[in-house]
């Protein structure tokens, strides 16, 4: 049983990060200086959970008035395949309805940009390098 919730304690947020350290540092070779930043202290973090185990993660923060930003969404390898990452993109999604936003924007790494467009989301930047890895800029416009 998988569900995905919005961590509310400091344990809730931690699992949130040692799923991001599993796949961004150890995996991808991400630096743990970029990838825990100054706006994990502010963002809304969303942890997907089996049963009691921290599997996969994301965050959203409001970046501008109406606008959110999605990060760090990313699951556990072994994970992979299951559909959780529309499980969490569809929780960040809800809450940014929720709160109004009018759009949400997200840097996709390169080969998670055909995830992002059968959701819905539009690429609007070229090409660029964030971590050694490249990215494009995508955007959604919500339903409100």
């Amino acid at each position: 049983m998988f569900t995905v919730k919005i961590a509310t304690s400091d344990h809730e947020r931690e699992n949130a990060f040692s799923v991001r350290r599993k796949v961004f540092v150890e995996e991808q070779g991400v630096p743990l200086t970029l990838e825990l930043d100054e706006w994990d202290s502010t963002a809304i973090h969303f942890v997907v959970y089996s049963d009691e185990t921290p599997i996969g993660a994301g965050r959203l923060r409001e970046i501008n008035d109406g606008i959110g930003k999605v990060e760090r969404v990313c699951v556990l390898e072994e994970y992979r395949g299951k559909h959780l990452g529309n499980l969490i993109m569809q929780a960040l999604e809800e809450h940014a309805q929720q709160n109004n936003f009018k759009k949400i924007v997200l840097n996709a790494q390169v080969q998670a940009i055909i995830f992002y467009e059968k959701l819905g989301y539009s690429i609007t930047s070229p090409e660029f390098m964030d971590a050694d890895i490249p990215h494009r800029t995508m955007e959604k416009r919500m339903q409100n």
